[in-house]
């Protein structure tokens, strides 16, 4: 495996710190992945699938993925107004690594959760 040596010294000008900054957050990711199986939803959808995400956190992490280019928003002049969102090219090509992510979280959990366990003091 090849050895990446870069400048991670300068947080504006690191590619990683930046990209991971906007998913540390708690519902980035799952929104993708959520987008991700099910195609375009609407507004409603994503929050019905997600279960326990506030309708104003929602609304931010949406905006910022959408100001990020990795998911679009249409909206429909209709009565009411139908809104639905979708990933876009680049939110696509992040889902392969999301789902390593995932398998990988899944396959340690149980070894992780038992770490967590030992390290409280």
């Amino acid at each position: 495996m090849e050895k990446i040596i870069e400048n991670f010294t300068v947080s504006a000008n690191c590619p990683v710190r930046n990209v991971l900054d906007r998913f540390g957050d708690k519902w980035s990711i799952l929104i993708l992945m959520v987008l991700g199986q099910n195609g375009t939803m609407r507004f409603n959808e994503i929050n019905k699938t997600i279960g326990d995400i506030s309708q104003k956190m929602l609304t931010v992490t949406l905006r910022t993925l959408e100001a990020d280019g990795l998911i679009s928003r249409q909206v429909f002049p209709e009565i009411p107004p139908r809104v639905e969102y979708q990933l876009t090219h680049l939110g696509f090509s992040l889902i392969p690594h999301i789902n390593n992510l995932a398998t990988w979280a899944n396959e340690h959990i149980v070894e992780i959760k038992s770490s967590r366990e030992k390290f409280k003091v």
